[in-house]
């Protein structure tokens, strides 16, 4: 199964509303990132243990290691979670950007040093979610 085909059936695989919801997002971060690389992470370590949600990566950009090493992620990052959906903006040196500059005008959301999450879309204003896309896109250098 090819990248395209794990995230349409991870989406798919989600109860409505956050189905739905998750659609809508798969969407905008696409127009915001048309030509950008997909990922798909199914939140298992290379013993097959669950560590984490799976999650969609949009994009990509090297992390720098203290030690002098690199490796490629991607730059913003979407999940759904237990209670709701998580939106990871990636490569944000200053980790309380997110919260000062858009943490009061999202809506109903907890918003961390690289993450805005939240129950549903409809909590939240969108048009501040995409600027804070935009911002971690041209914060780590490219759009794709």
């Amino acid at each position: 199964m090819n990248v395209k085909e794990q995230i349409k059936e991870y989406i798919t695989s989600h109860p409505e509303p956050k189905r739905s919801d998750m659609q809508a997002l798969h969407r905008i971060i696409l127009e915001v990132m048309p030509a950008c690389k997909l990922w798909f992470l199914d939140g298992k370590d290379d013993k097959g243990k669950t560590v984490s949600n799976p999650n969609i990566g949009y994009g990509s950009y090297t992390i720098k290691y203290a030690d002098g090493t690199t490796r490629e992620f991607y730059q913003i990052g979407l999940s759904a979670n237990k209670t709701g959906i998580s939106v990871y903006i990636m490569g944000i040196k200053d980790k309380t950007y997110l919260a000062q500059t858009y943490g009061k005008k999202i809506g109903k959301a907890s918003v961390s040093g690289y993450c805005i999450k939240f129950k549903t879309l409809k909590d939240i204003n969108l048009e501040i979610l995409e600027a804070a896309i935009r911002y971690g896109v041209e914060v780590t250098g490219k759009t794709n």
